[in-house]
């Protein structure tokens, strides 16, 4: 499970987090839906300890990412919003340079890497160097850095930006396989589709603060519109920062 209690971050005098509060269940994908600079990207890497907060907690199984960082990233696999990857490495380098940062070594990092290999279906590029990768190809290299560890927990940040129709099908069946093994899945988006087809239950957050929660279909209701976009819109107020 991961949770945020109350946090509040500026940066000078923009104040990007306003006493944030919410939290995403095991077994469930549970998405962040904003417009661009509501804060969604801050919350997530305060929560998972790259960003400090003036107030407030994130929380990884329990554990508190401000006080035990190394110890909440085990219990992580972390997708960013850019997939960079070191271009002179193959995808298997790449996957087993970051299995060794969660501490596999030796067969156990060997049967880790044949494993995520084998359920991302990246056998054919495994042995490549990663320049020149298509987007479809990086993202598969990054999310098996992410899952290599078999976290409990996946924070996604924006994960089908720059993705084309085929890659983004792949990806949502990854995520769907993940939430039906039991683990807990956040991501982040501001696209109306994505969120739609993917969330059990969908945070909608303008300002830095939470506006909703509630599943696509609760929210339409409770906004008595026809879509989860305009139900979003109602929600925050304003159509602007809204990717179709």
């Amino acid at each position: 499970m991961l949770e945020v209690k109350n946090l509040v971050k500026h940066f000078g005098e923009v104040k990007a987090l306003d006493d944030l509060s919410f939290r995403a269940e095991d077994g469930q994908i549970t998405g962040i839906l904003g417009p661009n600079g509501a804060g969604k990207t801050t919350a997530l890497r305060v929560l998972y300890g790259l960003l400090k907060a003036e107030q407030g907690t994130g929380f990884i199984n329990g554990i508190d990412s401000q006080v035990d960082p190394q110890g909440a990233r085990k219990k992580i696999g972390i997708f960013p919003d850019k997939f960079g990857l070191y271009e002179r490495l193959t995808a298997r380098e790449q996957i087993s340079y970051f299995a060794e940062l969660h501490g596999l070594k030796g067969e156990q990092r060997e049967i880790a890497l044949d494993n995520v290999i084998a359920d991302l279906d990246i056998g054919d590029i495994a042995n490549r160097k990663c320049a020149g990768f298509s987007q479809g190809q990086r993202m598969k290299v990054v999310l098996a850095q992410a899952l290599v560890h078999q976290p409990k927990n996946l924070i996604l940040d924006e994960p089908t930006r720059g993705l084309d129709v085929m890659s983004t099908r792949i990806l949502r069946d990854v995520l769907t396989n993940l939430k039906q093994q039991g683990k807990c899945i956040l991501f982040s988006s501001h696209v109306m589709q994505e969120v739609a087809a993917l969330c059990d239950r969908v945070i909608v957050v303008a300002e830095g603060k939470v506006a909703a929660i509630g599943t696509p279909e609760e929210l339409c209701e409770r906004t008595q519109k026809p879509s989860l976009e305009e139900a979003f819109v109602s929600l925050i107020g304003s159509d602007e920062g809204i990717a179709a």
